[in-house]
């Protein structure tokens, strides 16, 4: 029987390795299209992963996770509120009455793809006395049971961000195309890099690209990638299909 292609990380040392592992893909992709290995962040994902075992991810020098479902990062948070610096992204769709959560605990909003949601967090982080950075999610497949703009509305969607003083702009996020055709897979790097490049002359806010994750952030990386989505590679593969995280989406990911 074949080993499993990302193996559980158990301990300090092996979620070390694990990170080590992929900083020298990053580098090396980083090397092969001239960018500096620097301007591309890692963001272990950590879905699913208990909390007594991210105690050995801190200990291995992470200090920023990102989680897909609201509740089971508030659960966390909690349960580590005793780790300084421990830091909280959310990267999954954000539903209207989670709101609260996110507003209280987060760091980061990675999948910012109405006005509404984008309000409701405006007002609940000023009751927290908190500001919030933002990635705006842009559907560059196409693909209907996807979250995220059409990348024809984000335009007009950027737009209308300034008025919620509350949340600071930093860029876009996408999904690609969930398949084994690379090229198929790096049209939605290109699409969301070139609607970048576009946006940031009227609003240079929009400057970094959220895109790629364990099976293809080397190319995201290639097409302008500035932070890489990357979970089962760090701390090995999930029981629990993407599908319950991403709707309508084939196992793999991040």
């Amino acid at each position: 029987m074949p080993a499993p292609l990302y193996p559980q990380a158990t301990t300090a040392a092996e979620i070390t390795a694990n990170l080590a592992h992929i900083n020298a893909r990053i580098a090396a992709a980083c090397a092969a299209c001239g960018r500096d290995a620097a301007s591309v962040r890692l963001l272990p994902v950590s879905k699913t992963v208990p909390a007594e075992r991210l105690h050995y991810a801190y200990e291995a020098g992470i200090r920023l996770l990102g989680e897909n479902k609201v509740q089971e990062a508030y659960d966390k948070w909690q349960a580590l509120a005793d780790l300084d610096g421990l830091n909280w992204a959310v990267i999954g769709h954000l539903q209207s009455n989670k709101v609260k959560y996110v507003a209280r605990f987060a760091t980061e909003f990675q999948a910012l793809d109405s006005l509404e949601i984008a309000e409701s967090l405006d007002r609940r982080l000023q009751q927290e006395g908190r500001r919030l950075d933002v990635f705006v999610q842009v559907n560059t497949s196409d693909e209907p049971q996807k979250y995220g703009i059409a990348p024809d509305e984000a335009e007009a969607f950027i737009r209308a961000l300034p008025q919620y003083n509350s949340l600071r702009l930093r860029g876009l996020m996408t999904l690609a195309l969930f398949s084994d055709d690379k090229d198929a897979v790096r049209r939605c790097f290109i699409r969301l890099r070139e609607l970048r490049d576009c946006l940031q002359q009227q609003n240079p806010a929009v400057a970094e690209l959220s895109m790629g994750m364990s099976g293809d952030f080397e190319l995201a990386i290639a097409e302008g990638a500035t932070t890489v989505r990357v979970g089962q590679a760090i701390f090995g593969a999930r029981r629990t299909p993407d599908s319950e995280y991403w709707p309508g989406l084939v196992p793999g990911g991040h």
